[in-house]
């Protein structure tokens, strides 16, 4: 959604929930399981942010969905709370809470992992619910007698008591919930969820606390399912104990798969097939239990067919027929891949781009003139030794190239810098700081950053975002829940991003997606994404790599413009071009530094040679 356009999609929803009641019962829709569905929907919004755009797969969301119900219905019940709302968003606070604690525990681990840990999550609380806690809970019964609210507005009252009016108490809060789910999404923490879910060793990177962003969506979604939870114990009249089961979280998930994870209206949309093919399976074709049967039938084809869910596939749909479009009106296109030639030319006596750190960080201690100095620098695996004593040191402003034979250790002792590993032995200074034994966002932040030898970009996103997602992390810092506030109204955040596209002359392609890039633009965002972080000291790990020759010669032109008044390290095994583009060069040789010196030294060194050629030299 583009700013010039901020609320259309809040407009054309609301639209859609004021039509909804008169046009669905036409389509065979009950008035109960119409607010069935807005129940599921608003459940789904935060499951969509958790899975959708942070990419984790929770099974355990019928516990937050059964813990903010069960909370709700007590206050209403058994303790008489006079106040029908107070008391769900009450519920949902308590939800969050639990959903705190719990995600400390699961986000320890990723993938199949987290997802396994969710499943016994929603198996505890499911048996917590019907055995330790049944005085309160109401066990197999649940807890019958929820109150309907009701409004008093002074000259009358309102009570939502019936199917219709209740419907518009749900749509209600399910317009709330949606435009709080827009705005988190379109907040620079949406797309540093968005980034993690396509690259999260990245994300930590370029400088962002990825832990607490996931902890953040953890607890969004509990928050939201304790909401509906609540919700359902008024629109049933009772809280039933089916809340806790683990069949609730299967369906959450397959209602989202069939509607379309990333969407938000994706579990909204799959909840409204759900719901209306069980009902349709079971009182119009009276097929008993076998209605599950042929529902699980139709969720295998819509997945195999539609992998993105109906909105998705429309989506898709949709961008086929504007692409195609396009190249028929315009078949000589704007937005060409820049050529090489093109970019060299440019890069040719460019003027340098200041791209200022923002001043919240710290200030070099110590020796300004040597920004960086390891000290007998070790790393073991085992009983192999990757780095054996290795000391280094870089002035500020200096252009260093590392160089050395395959298996010398070179990779490894970039990670050592950058703290993605850390050493088994001796100790790195940064500014004047000692960095051992620091997380690589720790050292980002403080002004260390490093390019991959293999592309690691936000392929889903487009290039302007991927930028944006590195300029966050410099402006914002690792961890801020401004979640309510657009993106783009984050000072100074449009010009970064304009000025490091710029830099790696990428400007013409910046609302691409990072996939339709060519191989060399992919190898200059990689680099974009690291100079968009304002680095003191960058680290260029092999940025010639799998490049054509008049790429190369593209990329050599680009590190020099680059390289002008910024102190950099660079490794690679293209050593002509290395020896043009750095001032001094270190050798390592099995995990230990061979020589240093300068390019025109390295060449005539007969340890070098020795060490590339076996003694066999060069004419």
């Amino acid at each position: 959604m583009t700013r010039q356009r901020p609320l259309l999609i809040e407009a054309l929803t609301a639209a859609g929930l004021i039509a909804a009641p008169f046009v669905l019962p036409y389509l065979g829709f009950t008035p109960t399981t119409v607010n069935r569905i807005l129940v599921w929907g608003l459940f789904g919004l935060g499951f969509d942010i958790l899975f959708g755009f942070t990419g984790l797969l929770s099974f355990g969301q019928s516990a937050f969905y059964g813990t903010g119900g069960m909370v709700a219905a007590y206050l209403l019940t058994v303790l008489n709370f006079p106040h029908v709302v107070t008391a769900v968003f009450i519920g949902a606070a308590a939800a969050a809470v639990v959903g705190y604690l719990i995600g400390l525990i699961a986000l320890r681990r990723t993938g199949i992992y987290f997802a396994m840990i969710t499943v016994a999550i929603a198996e505890v609380f499911h048996f917590v619910e019907f055995n330790p806690l049944s005085d309160y809970t109401g066990g197999e019964n649940g807890l019958p007698g929820v109150p309907t609210p009701g409004f008093h507005l002074g000259f009358a009252t309102v009570n939502f008591d019936s199917d219709s009016r209740l419907y518009v108490f749900l749509a209600f809060w399910y317009f709330v919930g949606l435009v709080i789910a827009l705005r988190i999404v379109r907040s620079p923490v949406g797309a540093i969820l968005r980034a993690i879910r396509d690259n999260p060793l990245r994300a930590a990177a370029v400088g962002h606390n990825i832990h607490g962003y996931k902890l953040t969506a953890f607890v969004v979604a509990a928050a939201y399912a304790g909401f509906a939870g609540g919700l359902l114990g008024i629109m049933q009249g009772f809280m039933p104990p089916d809340a806790f089961v683990f069949d609730t979280s299967g369906q959450l998930v397959m209602q989202t798969a069939i509607g379309g994870a990333g969407t938000l209206f994706g579990p909204l949309v799959g909840a409204t097939v759900w719901l209306y093919l069980s009902d349709f399976l079971q009182t119009t074709l009276h097929l008993g239990a076998t209605w599950k049967l042929v529902l699980g039938v139709v969720f295998v084809l819509l997945v195999c067919f539609l992998r993105h869910g109906l909105i998705g596939g429309l989506a898709d749909l949709a961008r086929l027929l504007t692409r195609t479009a396009k190249r028929y009106e315009a078949p000589e296109s704007d937005a060409r891949p820049v050529s090489a030639s093109a970019v060299a030319a440019a890069a040719t006596g460019a003027p340098v781009v200041e791209l200022t750190p923002s001043p919240r960080r710290p200030k070099p201690v110590g020796d300004s003139s040597t920004i960086l100095r390891a000290e007998g620098l070790t790393k073991r695996f085992g009983g192999l030794v990757a780095n054996d004593g290795v000391n280094f040191s870089v002035r500020r402003g200096e252009r260093r190239g590392i160089i050395g034979p395959n298996g010398a250790g070179k990779t490894t002792f970039f990670k050592m810098l950058t703290c993605e590993m850390h050493p088994s032995e001796g100790r790195i200074e940064f500014e004047g700081r000692d960095i051992t034994g620091m997380s690589v966002t720790e050292v980002c932040q403080l002004g260390l950053t490093k390019s991959y030898q293999v592309n690691q970009l936000f392929t889903r996103l487009t290039v302007r975002e991927n930028a944006t997602i590195a300029a966050l992390a410099e402006k914002r810092g690792p961890f801020h829940l401004d979640l309510l506030r657009h993106v783009e109204s984050v000072e100074g955040l449009t010009q970064r991003v304009e000025d490091t596209l710029n830099v790696v002359h990428l400007s013409e392609r910046a609302d691409l997606p990072v996939s339709d890039l060519a191989y060399g633009e992919k190898r200059r965002l990689e680099i974009g994404l690291a100079l968009a972080t304002a680095p003191s000291l960058l680290l260029l790990d092999e940025p010639l790599a799998g490049m054509s020759p008049l790429e190369r010669v593209e990329m050599v032109q680009l590190l020099k413009s680059i390289g002008r008044g910024r102190t950099m390290i660079i490794i690679d095994h293209d050593m002509d071009s290395l020896f043009e583009l750095v001032e001094r060069v270190t050798v390592l040789q099995e995990g230990r530094v061979l020589v240093e010196g300068t390019p025109a030294e390295i060449k005539g060194n007969a340890a070098v040679q020795e060490a590339y050629l076996g003694g066999v030299h060069a004419a």
